[in-house]
């Protein structure tokens, strides 16, 4: 067992145990967008940075293991600004009109959703090459989440992965590959494990697009 201070709070935690860990055993909850309880945690998003004493950065509490007399802010004003900012930049470039978990986020830490409004939105054609669901990018986030869950966390099929660079990275098949032309066993899980509606079941998204007509 280690020692840590949670927000000024005495915590005994196991070794091993990452902060995020240390966090929800005492009760304190941190925010999260990339990272998924069943699935290996990416430290993509950086939305559950906290603030560690003697550390000269702000820590993704998902992967950063604690130690022994940690003192670990998780609300610090440094931290609220970061995360804020991060659903300020994100609101600017993507559609996140169907993510009703980062729509709380937006609301609690205040982020202005029209701060970054001149940034190039991230808008792609939707994909409909199968019957079972359909790949809207254009709301992505990048969590990475479904080609977690479509590799060697899960289901080990690895029909999706990530291509391209900056402005231009996003999810995708092996190749641009239609789905039913790769290894793709239309399980579900990446429909299952999606936080903003990136990828919908194709039942939903009709209906959904008949509710809206």
């Amino acid at each position: 067992m280690v020692t840590v201070y949670l927000n000024d709070i005495k915590k005994e935690i196991e070794e091993n145990k990452t902060i995020l860990d240390a966090a929800l055993e005492a009760g304190i909850h941190i925010p999260t967008i990339c990272f998924h309880e069943k699935l290996t945690p990416p430290g993509l998003c950086r939305q559950c940075v906290v603030e560690v004493e003697g550390a000269r950065v702000l820590l993704p509490s998902c992967i950063t293991k604690v130690t022994d007399g940690m003192k670990i802010k998780t609300d610090s004003e440094r931290v609220i600004r970061a995360r804020r900012t991060i659903l300020e930049m994100l609101s600017g470039s993507t559609d996140l009109s169907e993510s009703p978990e980062l729509a709380v986020q937006i609301e609690k830490y205040g982020a202005d959703s029209n701060r970054f409004k001149d940034t190039a939105e991230r808008k792609y054609p939707v994909i409909d090459d199968n019957p079972f669901y359909m790949r809207d990018y254009s709301k992505c986030i990048l969590c990475e989440r479904c080609v977690q869950v479509c590799s060697s966390d899960v289901q080990f099929s690895y029909a999706l992965t990530t291509t391209g660079r900056g402005y231009t990275n996003k999810i995708s098949t092996f190749y641009d590959k239609k789905l039913p032309e790769t290894s793709c066993v239309f399980c579900g899980n990446c429909v299952a494990v999606c936080p903003t509606g990136a990828l919908i079941s194709s039942n939903e998204y009709n209906i959904k697009a008949e509710g809206a007509e």
